[in-house]
């Protein structure tokens, strides 16, 4: 039986959420296996996955990441965040990660 993932999601606000989802998921995508299309994309990490939305609410790009424990829901929430801060830099996004379960 696995265990439940634990999981984590930001809603960052952003004037082009689609832009962002795609440039994250090609960024990661050259050496991670990744999906994604203009409205959803998700990523597949060592240590977890992350699932994108550019379409549940306008102007908002919603960040999921679940992983099997705390140690490695941090580092991807860590890594997610710090390359959109890169990405989007000139919009400084306000990343707040809340945990659940």
């Amino acid at each position: 039986m696995n265990p439940v993932p634990l999981a984590s999601e930001a809603r960052v606000a952003t004037a082009v959420p689609g832009r962002y989802l795609q440039q994250l998921c090609k960024h990661f995508g050259h050496k991670l296996p990744a999906r994604f299309d203009a409205r959803q994309g998700s990523v597949e990490f060592p240590a977890g996955r992350c699932e994108l939305d550019a379409e549940a609410e306008p102007g908002i790009l919603r960040m999921r990441v679940t992983a099997a424990d705390a140690e490695g829901l941090a580092t991807l929430e860590g890594v997610v965040a710090r390359h959109l801060e890169r990405f989007a830099f000139r919009e400084k996004p306000e990343i707040l990660w809340t945990r659940s379960g």
